[in-house]
């Protein structure tokens, strides 16, 4: 081998040598990878302004911690997703979410969503946190399904109570959406339970299918057709809008009561007067003076320019718990453990307390519409 040669040779091999280097080095300062959330939610359609708060709520959540400098110096990325209320793109977006590498799912917003998504969840070990999903069928199972607001049965016989014992109602009709059938039927039976067995009775329930063709009038006609003193409404924010409009028109004056699922405030922008003095269960008081809930308020109001609503505050708290227990994690322990072993987190209103199944229970009121807002009752 010639001199000449043997030198390009080497010289090759050197710069090879430091290629690798470098790429090490760079590799080595390169900041480490994100750590992936996901968010399902039905962000359009009839019920994308629960789907929406709730994205939201999430999204500041990440933001704020991201400002703040991440999880253990690692950024946070929201992979969000519409599951566009339909079972089956839930069931796709799930999986795809999977696939991403998600350490987290939060959402979804509703029972019937949640009803498909949790099995793909259990089978990935993967924790669903879900801001809105409150159907008894999810309580008490060792699963990897949490929620961070009460389940149906606390929302409902709240309600219930108020309208027989405050309200001195005595015999009500009950409408409810098909379409959420996993929360409606939850939500009546434990509505029914409380309410008759405190001497009231319902004296017809009428089931419909929410969509645009929906017929609002009859459905009212129906519920007022036999003597009541009350009426009971189970459905998303702008179907019962829209039905409290036409039973106005046939009865100005009658109680209306509706399910926490309805009272967003697009109930107020769509429907006005006839939503006045309508009355629901919720864990979330809007005027609460909690520093905690004016710093949320004033940071969801300057990024967003809306009121975040009960499902904007539940998809802030759900986010923070997922970060919060990502952050004391320790060595070894998969998420759903560290929830369950820290079990108390933080809300911007009163704390998260998770049971021995991923279920929380919350503070609850009675709130009215007055002028326009949602003012606490009891």
């Amino acid at each position: 081998m010639g001199e000449a040669t043997f030198f390009r040779r080497w010289m090759t091999i050197i710069a090879i040598r430091l290629g690798v280097m470098l790429v090490a080095f760079l590799i080595g300062c390169a900041p480490p990878e994100p750590i992936r959330i996901g968010f399902v939610g039905g962000t359009s359609g009839r019920v994308a302004d629960l789907g929406i708060a709730g994205r939201n709520g999430a999204q500041l959540a990440v933001e704020l911690r991201n400002q703040a400098g991440g999880v253990a110096g690692r950024a946070v990325e929201l992979l969000i997703r519409d599951n566009e209320q339909n079972p089956d793109m839930a069931e796709r977006v799930t999986r795809d979410l999977i696939a991403q590498g998600v350490v987290a799912i939060i959402g979804p917003m509703t029972s019937a969503m949640a009803m498909r998504m949790v099995p793909i969840a259990n089978q990935a070990q993967l924790v669903l946190l879900s801001p809105g999903a409150t159907t008894n069928a999810l309580s008490g199972q060792d699963d990897y399904f949490f929620r961070v607001i009460s389940a149906t049965r606390q929302f409902a016989r709240k309600n219930a109570l108020y309208q027989r014992n405050i309200q001195h109602l005595q015999r009500i009709s009950v409408a409810y959406d098909l379409g959420n059938k996993a929360y409606t039927e939850s939500w009546l039976g434990d509505f029914r339970d409380a309410f008759t067995g405190d001497g009231g009775e319902i004296v017809k329930t009428l089931s419909f299918v929410s969509g645009s063709d929906t017929a609002f009038l009859q459905i009212a006609r129906d519920l007022l057709a036999d003597p009541v003193d009350g009426v009971v409404i189970v459905a998303n924010s702008m179907d019962a809008a829209l039905l409290c409009q036409q039973i106005r028109k046939l009865d100005s004056r009658i109680p209306i009561a509706v399910s926490e699922w309805g009272a967003t405030e697009r109930l107020m922008e769509l429907g006005g007067k006839a939503v006045e003095g309508v009355m629901t269960a919720q864990f979330f008081d809007r005027n609460s003076t909690a520093p905690a809930y004016q710093t949320f308020y004033q940071a969801y109001r300057d990024r967003f320019g809306q009121e975040p609503g009960f499902s904007g505050v539940a998809g802030f708290d759900a986010a923070n718990v997922v970060l919060d227990a990502l952050a004391q994690r320790q060595s070894g322990q998969s998420l759903k453990q560290t929830l369950l072993a820290i079990r108390r987190f933080a809300g911007v209103q009163n704390p998260v307390i998770f049971d021995d199944f991923g279920d929380a229970k919350r503070d609850t009121f009675i709130t009215v519409v007055r002028g326009g807002q949602f003012v606490v009752a009891e």
